[in-house]
C-alpha cells in the first residue's frame, strides 16, 4: 500500500504516470470522503480510473460507475471434475456459441421462458422506480441473456483439485450503456450550467437532492439488477449446455455472483457514503467473490479481508496495460495461438486485443491484492467462449 496524497491510496505496484496523474485529479473533488483506494488493477479509464473505489459525500459521479452499469462476474461449481469431461471440446463451445448471443449488438430473436419471468421482474422494478427502459433500448428484454464483446466471456474452467467450475462475465449491456451515457450528459450540461469549474468534464457529478440526482440513482439500480438478471439467464444456459455435453444432470454445488461497476451506500470511517466502485468488487470480510485474469489465464474465486483503508474493495481482474488498438499493433495471431495453448477457443485474429499480453500479470495483481482478499480456489481454464 501507497499513500500518494491524502486523498489518494494505492494498492498497486505497477501503475502508469497517466494513471495516477488522472486519479490524483479526481482524488481533489471536494467530496471525496475519506480517500479514493487504486486497487492493484488500476488502468487508465473515462473520467475515473478503472480499479478504483471512490467515495463521495452528497455527490455522485455516473462516470465513476462507468458506461456498463453492473458490469461483473458470475460462477457455478458443478460436481464434475475435468477428467470426466468427454473430448469434443469444440461441440461444447459451439453450443454455448448458438445458445448466447455474442458480441456488440448481438441479442435474442425471441424471449425465453426464464427470460420471460425475470423480465417481468424487471419490468415491475422500472415501474416502481418510476421510468420506462424502453425509452433508451427498445429491445431491452431481447438484450437479457446476452453476451456482449471486448472483455466479456464465457469459460469452462477447472479449480486446483480438478472441479469444474462455469464462470462468466459481462453487464448490463446495451440498455445500461444508454442509461449511463444519458446521465453522463445530464451531469456534464449541470456543470455548465452552473459554471463548475472541474479538472476533467468526465468527472461532472450530480448532487445530492436534485431529482436528477435520484433519477439517475433509481434507473442506476435497476440496471445494475438487469445485470444481475443477464447473468443469471446466460448461466442458465451455460449450465443445460454443459449438462447436454457430460451427459447428466448438472448439481450447482455452489453459484457466485458479484458486480464490479456499480454504487452502493456504504459507511466507512464513520460516514455514510455513495461508493462507486468502477472496476473493483466488494472485499469485506467473509464476502465471496471472483477476480478473472485475462484471456488464457488464470481466475480466482476469493473471500474478502475487509480491508478498511481499502474501503472493503479488491481488484476486479488483470487490469489493461495496453489500448487495444496498441494490442492489436504489437501481437500476432500466433502468439495468441501460443498463449491459448490446451485451451478450445475460436481462432480468430478478432481477439488479438485480449492477449494476456496485453494485460498486467495476474499474479502480480493478486500479490498486491494480498492484504484485501483471500484466494479460495484458482481456475485454470478449458473452454473459453468470446464475441468479437
Amino acid at each position: 500500500m501507497e499513500k500518494i496524497n491524502e486523498r489518494l491510496v494505492n494498492w498497486a505496484s505497477l501503475l502508469e504516470a497517466e494513471t495516477k496523474g488522472q486519479a490524483e485529479k479526481a482524488s481533489r473533488l471536494p467530496f471525496i470522503f475519506p480517500h479514493i483506494a487504486l486497487m492493484p488493477d488500476a488502468h487508465l479509464g473515462k473520467g475515473a480510473t478503472v480499479g478504483s473505489v471512490i467515495p463521495t459525500l452528497g455527490a455522485i459521479i455516473p462516470a465513476a460507475v462507468g458506461v456498463d452499469i453492473g458490469c461483473g462476474m458470475a460462477a457455478v461449481r458443478t460436481q464434475y471434475h475435468r477428467d470426466e469431461l468427454r473430448p469434443n471440446l469444440a461441440g461444447l463451445r459451439t453450443a454455448i456459441e448458438n445458445a448466447v448471443p455474442l458480441s456488440a449488438g448481438s441479442y435474442n430473436t425471441s424471449v425465453s421462458d426464464t427470460a420471460r419471468t425475470r423480465i417481468e421482474v424487471l419490468t415491475a422494478k422500472a415501474e416502481k422506480a418510476g421510468f420506462e427502459p424502453g425509452r433508451y433500448a427498445g429491445n431491452w428484454e431481447l438484450q437479457l441473456g446476452t453476451l456482449g464483446s471486448g472483455n466479456h466471456f464465457i469459460e469452462v474452467t477447472a479449480d486446483e483439485k480438478g472441479q469444474v467450475w462455469l464462470f462468466l462475465h459481462s453487464g448490463s449491456r446495451g440498455v445500461g450503456n444508454k442509461i449511463a451515457t444519458h446521465h453522463i450528459k445530464v451531469a456534464q450540461e449541470s456543470a455548465k450550467r452552473w459554471w463548475i469549474d472541474l479538472p476533467d468534464p468526465d468527472l461532472a457529478y450530480l448532487a445530492e437532492g436534485t431529482d436528477e440526482f435520484w433519477a439517475y440513482i433509481r434507473q442506476l439500480r435497476w440496471a445494475q439488477d438487469f445485470a444481475l438478471a443477464n447473468r443469471d439467464e446466460m448461466m442458465d444456459r451455460v449450465v443445460d449446455c454443459f449438462a447436454h455435453f457430460a451427459g447428466g444432470e448438472v448439481r450447482e454445488l455452489e453459484r457466485v455472483q458479484c458486480h464490479h461497476n456499480y454504487t452502493e451506500q456504504e459507511t466507512h470511517f464513520g460516514k455514510k457514503v455513495w461508493l462507486s466502485r468502477k472496476g473493483a468488487i466488494n472485499a469485506e470480510k467473509g464476502r465471496p467473490g471472483l477476480i478473472p485474469g485475462s484471456m488464457g489465464d488464470a481466475s480466482y474465486v476469493v473471500v474478502g479481508k475487509g480491508n478498511p483503508v481499502a474501503l472493503n474493495s479488491s481488484p476486479h481482474g488483470a487490469g489493461r496495460q495496453l489500448s487495444r488498438s496498441k494490442a492489436r499493433k504489437t501481437f500476432t495471431r500466433e502468439q495468441l495461438r501460443e498463449a491459448m495453448k490446451g485451451i478450445e477457443y475460436r481462432d480468430t485474429d478478432a481477439f488479438l486485443d485480449e492477449i494476456p499480453g496485453a494485460y498486467k500479470p495476474i499474479d502480480v495483481v493478486m500479490q498486491d491484492a494480498d492484504d484485501l482478499v483471500e484466494v479460495r480456489h484458482t481456475l485454470r481454464q478449458i473452454v473459453n467462449v468470446k464475441g468479437d
